[in-house]
């Protein structure tokens, strides 16, 4: 059954673009999907949101797919987006997940909503910081982006076009060969299912139709002041990494460990970016569920 989309009005007036797996009487997850994405990708987990009995919301984040765009967004500008979503569904606590790009708003919403009463973040970005060179370990693609980000101008500009515009045309064939010298090896042979690469590629053309902002947007919020610390973040989160991660690189993941007071760290050196997620879905949910339980 293809999932179907909503949306509701935020307190500033724009429109989010959501969609729920899962019985409503089961308890919350919100789920943060990556750079770039859309609502489709919280389909990956119609299996454990059945089997462990949960209720998971998904967003397209402000700029992709169907939700206006937020020009200037903070990373924790979303948990506004996220109370608007809640509170149209009429839901309470949950736990918030983020993938990749969607880490970094789950802790958001764990260091500022109180509703949130744990935070999972998978293969999440960590903020920019003078401790640790942010690019270092990524591959070409990534770190020629986030060097131009830092510069702007013209050059960014084109660059960032041409990537929505690359990306927004992504299907289960081209998918693989779009990410390029982003995916590991054992990346790639976690994608090697046809379902994997169709609902990666629906998800990220998805979510940059209509020549969305939603990517760029994403990248100035993780370079400049996610309008919270990540070391201040007194409710409990999770950290799931690998080391054959060449988009989001496993010292992303020990620096959050290093910093952030109340954290457990499933740190599983043979996985990947992609591969975190596609092979061990059960055992992440099966965390997120104990933390609902509790």
């Amino acid at each position: 059954m293809s999932l179907a989309t909503n949306t509701c009005t935020t307190r500033d007036g724009r429109q989010i673009e959501f969609a729920t797996i899962g019985d409503p009487s089961n308890p919350t997850v919100v789920y943060h999907h990556g750079t770039p994405g859309s609502v489709y990708l919280v389909e990956s987990f119609r299996e454990q949101a059945e089997r462990l009995g949960l209720f998971i919301i998904g967003m397209s984040r402000a700029g992709y797919g169907g939700s206006d765009r937020n020009e200037g967004r903070r990373v924790a500008d979303v948990v506004a987006d996220v109370q608007s979503v809640l509170s149209h569904l009429g839901r309470g606590e949950y736990v918030a997940v983020g993938w990749s790009g969607g880490g970094p708003h789950a802790l958001a919403c764990a260091a500022l909503d109180p509703a949130c009463v744990h935070a999972v973040s998978l293969a999440g970005v960590a903020p920019m910081v003078d401790d640790f060179d942010w690019t270092e370990g990524m591959g070409p693609e990534n770190i020629e982006e986030f060097n131009l980000a830092r510069e702007g101008g013209p050059a960014y500009d084109d660059a960032m076009r041409h990537a929505t515009e690359v990306f927004s045309g992504a299907t289960a064939d081209t998918v693989i060969a779009l990410f390029g010298g982003l995916l590991s090896d054992t990346d790639q042979r976690s994608m090697e299912p046809l379902s994997v690469r169709e609902l990666l590629a629906r998800g990220i053309s998805h979510g940059l139709t209509s020549d969305r902002d939603g990517f760029r947007d994403d990248d100035q919020a993780f370079l400049g002041d996610w309008g919270f610390r990540v070391n201040e973040i007194q409710r409990p989160v999770s950290l799931f990494f690998g080391d054959h991660d060449l988009m989001v690189p496993a010292r992303h993941g020990h620096y959050l460990a290093s910093v952030i007071p109340n954290v457990t760290v499933y740190h599983w050196p043979d996985e990947g970016h992609v591969s975190l997620v596609v092979d061990h879905g059960d055992s992440i949910f099966d965390q997120v569920r104990q933390a609902l339980a509790r």
